[in-house]
């Protein structure tokens, strides 16, 4: 038998989630972080649409590394039977759980009735996730959001009627689709879905959540089981490392440049080996602002970094600064 989620994360005081992010959340990248102390990975999003069709890029998506478990596959669709099968084919590459994104906002992926869409029908994702756990053996998570604007927020609602389903836990975003990622997480209402007390799943927060500190003011605060770091996290992975090291009461400072350059050509070479060196090159400069921001005069740096085009050429340009 499959095991539960509360059993694959039993020995875990505080599970903190890498944010499944498209486009930034490759196998390189999640084995960063999980070196960084990030307990539990998802892959990027993959469409069921493409999956049904077997779609050699997202066929790609599926594959993970041993040593990244925990680690779920996450899919996204709006249509019962293509869902279904992605599913089923999520489960044969054998990942230790599969999540159901019913929060992406994004405008193409919620035009097709997909995503954060979902949230203005709850009986179909009521209905569409039911079929999803009852074609699967493996544990079923959800990610979503408060709703669709302000004026419809049923989350409370909407993560009991999951629970119901057979969803084993629930990662909330606090913001609706109308406020894509612009404002301020509403942790209040992710507080009363936890609070609800005919809940019984884990509940994980996700928004905001860009320090240790307010990590564990979230977890402190609303009660969550966990909490799900995003955009934080990119060229930061240093920050899981962070929060479970205040969990423990000890402050880990921030990393020497020595270390931010090694972290990225572990990065660049993971990435490399999966990709080709041109595309982990090119990938990588979205993520240069993040790992060295903050250090004097970098950005001459980062301008060499943009017109990189081997590994060896970033090492060099990395290699030839002084923090001094």
């Amino acid at each position: 038998m499959e095991k539960t989620i509360q059993e694959l994360l039993a020995g875990i005081r505080f599970p903190v989630y890498l944010a499944p992010m498209e486009g930034v959340t490759d196998r390189a990248f999640r084995l960063v972080c999980k070196g960084k102390g990030a307990d539990v990975l998802i892959s990027e999003f993959i469409s069921s649409d493409a999956l049904s069709r077997e779609v050699d890029k997202s066929m790609k998506k599926m594959r993970f590394d041993e040593r990244e478990r925990p680690f779920g596959i996450q899919i996204f669709g709006h249509d019962e039977q293509s869902l279904v099968t992605a599913a089923r084919m999520a489960e044969e590459a054998a990942p230790d759980f599969i999540d159901i994104n019913w929060g992406c906002p994004v405008k193409k992926v919620v035009n097709k009735g997909a995503g954060s869409a979902i949230l203005k029908d709850i009986s179909k994702m009521e209905r569409l996730t039911s079929a999803v756990v009852k074609a699967v053996h493996l544990p079923v998570t959800v990610k979503t959001r408060l709703g669709w604007d302000s004026s419809d927020k049923p989350i409370v609602e909407v993560a009991e009627r999951m629970q119901d389903v057979g969803v084993q836990a629930i990662a909330i975003h606090g913001r609706t689709r109308a406020q894509m990622y612009g404002g301020e997480a509403d942790w209040n209402l992710i507080g009363e879905a936890k609070a609800n007390p005919r809940l019984h799943i884990p509940v994980i927060g996700n928004g905001d959540i860009d320090s240790a500190e307010k990590a564990l003011r979230c977890k402190e605060q609303y009660g969550v089981d966990a909490v799900m770091i995003g955009r934080a996290a990119i060229g930061n992975p240093w920050i899981f490392e962070q929060v479970k090291g205040l969990l423990n009461g000890i402050e880990v400072p921030l990393p020497s440049y020595e270390t931010r350059v090694e972290a990225v050509l572990q990065q660049l070479r993971l990435a490399e080996a999966e990709k080709g060196e041109r595309r982990a090159v090119l990938e990588m400069r979205t993520q240069y602002a993040g790992y060295f921001r903050g250090l004097y005069n970098f950005k001459p740096v980062r301008l060499r970094l943009m017109g990189a085009l081997t590994i060896e050429e970033c090492e060099d340009i990395l290699r030839s600064y002084s923090i001094n």
